[in-house]
């Protein structure tokens, strides 16, 4: 098994474990006053070491004030402001889809007429053709009614009946 010279062969070592190589270390970067670029300054952490970092202009008394913020859009009126074009729109497609339909509501409308008009003519005709019996304008008598009562007795016996008029 191939291994680097520097590196003796352990039980813990195995192929393809990473190798640990600690970096050399490098001397730390003087900053003079003169390179801090503006905006830039010293500032002490919360755990004392001092360090660069970017700061905020101090406002002093000869800086403008902030001008006032505007106070955020209120919930409700965001939603009115966004509901009120759907709505809008939603009404004006009905009064679209009225107009196109107004000629087929009208036929209907005619259909539905003639409908009530069959289902009373059917309603009434009986009533008016027992009336028209019962004056006699036909010319047919009262009606008449029979009965008959057959009796025979066997398979091929003789029938004899008899019918009763009223």
């Amino acid at each position: 098994m191939p291994t680097e010279p520097h590196q003796p062969l352990t039980p813990a070592t195995r192929y393809g474990d990473p190798v640990h190589r600690p970096r050399p270390v490098q001397p730390h970067t003087v900053v003079l006053p003169t390179d801090v670029p503006p905006g830039v300054d010293w500032v002490t952490l919360p755990n004392g070491v001092r360090t660069l970092a970017y700061t905020h202009a101090h406002s002093g008394p000869t800086a403008e004030p902030e001008p006032a913020r505007a106070e955020p859009i209120p919930r409700w009126a965001r939603t009115t402001a966004l509901l009120a074009p759907t709505l809008g729109g939603g009404i004006a497609a009905a009064g679209f889809g009225i107009s196109y339909a107004a000629p087929g509501v009208l036929a209907m409308a005619e259909a539905l007429w003639a409908t009530v008009a069959l289902i009373a003519a059917g309603a009434l005709a009986p009533l008016l053709l027992r009336a028209s019996r019962g004056r006699g304008e036909r010319g047919a008598g009262p009606v008449q009614h029979i009965t008959q009562n057959i009796s025979a007795s066997g398979m091929f016996g003789r029938a004899t009946g008899t019918i009763n008029q009223r």
